[in-house]
């Protein structure tokens, strides 16, 4: 079985796609999220800054579609 996370966010910073020895294409990107929730702080908005990675035809998708502060 295979877990599956589906997170929204916004890019922090154009995608930059690279190509490693083998050809494949490969990506690494954060992705800020929204909490939707506040702390016992009470600071106001926060969000979680997720490092991801995608690979082959994922990674081309995204550098050729996806831009910073895009969701």
């Amino acid at each position: 079985m295979i877990n599956r996370v589906v997170l929204v966010g916004r890019l922090t910073k154009d995608i930059e796609v690279r190509k490693i020895p083998s050809g494949a294409s490969t990506t690494t990107f954060t992705l800020a999220c929204d909490r939707r929730y506040q702390g016992r702080d009470n600071n106001g908005p926060s969000a979680d800054f997720i490092q991801c990675v995608a690979w082959r035809q994922s990674a081309d998708f995204l550098g050729q579609y996806a831009r910073k502060g895009s969701v």
